[in-house]
């Protein structure tokens, strides 16, 4: 009896090491399959516009799709056992750059930051509590830091800094439907686009108060009929996307119109269905179009310079483009609500050149 309970156990004991063995054996298998396992390579894609033997102004760069495109490694227990957390965009409308180039994306229920140079990713407004977001559209930095983001649900102007609520811009009744927003330090205004009042609604920035409002509905010059998106340029000029009315309008920095850009049509330097709107450090002004699935590109007076994109899948294409945001150094940052993308290009101007001349001076006296 003795002898034969003494060969039971090391019977199971030969087993439960044997076990062990092999699956120590296939952990490591496993373990140098991934770490052997080529990265996945996004391809280099060279694609410009105007194609040659133009000289070309606008470059592609890169997509955005998901919190994977931030480049953020998979350890070996995610890749093993598949428990690493994709976050993709479901329907993105606006973008903002902030000065380190976090990317802000807004989404419905929250705002996407991506951290390219960083390779990582966060989500501002998902917390409970009053800055918590329902349906956040337009972005805007303040030189201090501060981002402003419409919430067309809550019908109010959320503020954050550092990633934190840290107040609110709107009074009940104030706002109907904020969409646009765009921030003007020097004078320490801030402008809130209202698609269904048809105006522009401007707050002082020190004690959030609603100082005046620019517009109403109407097709004249200064009217507006559903207005959506608003940026500035460095002399303070707005510009102002008069959807209903197929056009952009320019106002000095006191409200008053200047003129307008775009018209209805289906030619280029006509406008269909504008959206987004931005500007470069030449003055260029960028308008985003949803029924041409393109961006144009004007200069001050508005006629027509470049047209970028067209119907059809990324790179260099959209469906439903919406939100455009320029940062300093002159990349170009396109939403795409469908597939839910962010396009990023460069324009190839002045500050570029300027940019690529010092980097290859610095190269050449790094070299022996």
């Amino acid at each position: 009896m003795t002898n034969s309970r003494y060969d039971y156990l090391r019977e199971r004991g030969s087993v439960s090491r044997k076990t062990e063995w092999l699956t120590f054996v296939l952990f490591l298998t496993l373990s140098l399959i991934v770490s052997c396992a080529p990265t996945y390579q996004k391809p280099n894609i060279d694609m410009v516009w105007p194609l040659p033997p133009d000289e070309p102004r606008i470059r592609y760069v890169d997509t955005i799709r998901s919190t994977l495109d931030v480049g953020k490694k998979t350890g070996v227990a995610d890749a093993l056992f598949g428990e690493e957390k994709v976050d993709a965009m479901a329907k993105p409308y606006g973008v903002a750059v902030d000065k380190q180039g976090v990317i802000y994306v807004s989404d419905p229920g929250k705002v996407f930051l991506f951290d390219l140079k960083n390779k990582s990713y966060d989500f501002i407004g998902t917390e409970a509590g009053i800055g918590k977001l329902s349906f956040p559209v337009g972005m805007s930095f303040s030189e201090d830091g501060r981002l402003f983001v419409t919430d067309i649900s809550q019908d109010r102007v959320f503020v954050y800094r550092g990633k934190k609520y840290a107040g609110v811009f709107g009074q009940k009744g104030e706002l109907e439907s904020p969409s646009g927003v765009a921030v003007d330090d020097k004078r320490g205004v801030l402008y809130v686009v209202d698609s269904k009042k048809h105006y522009v609604a401007v707050y002082s920035l020190k004690d959030s108060n609603l100082i005046r409002t620019i517009g109403s509905r109407g097709t004249a010059e200064g009217q507006f009929n559903y207005p959506s998106n608003i940026t500035i340029d460095a002399e303070g000029k707005l510009y102002v996307v008069d959807t209903g009315n197929f056009r952009v309008q320019v106002f000095d920095a006191q409200g008053k119109f200047l003129r307008k850009i775009g018209q209805l049509g289906d030619l280029p330097g006509t406008l269909a269905r504008p959206k987004g709107v931005a500007v470069d450090s030449e003055g260029h002004i960028y308008v985003v179009d949803t029924a041409f699935s393109n961006f144009q590109i004007f200069d001050q007076e508005g006629h027509i310079l470049l047209s970028v994109g067209g119907p059809g899948d990324p790179p260099g294409k959209f469906w439903l483009p919406a939100g455009i945001a320029i940062d300093h150094d002159d990349k170009i940052y396109v939403v795409d609500q469908y597939p839910g993308v962010v396009q990023i290009f460069q324009y190839l101007g002045k500050k570029f050149d300027k940019s690529r001349e010092t980097k290859e001076a610095g190269e050449k006296k790094k070299s022996p």
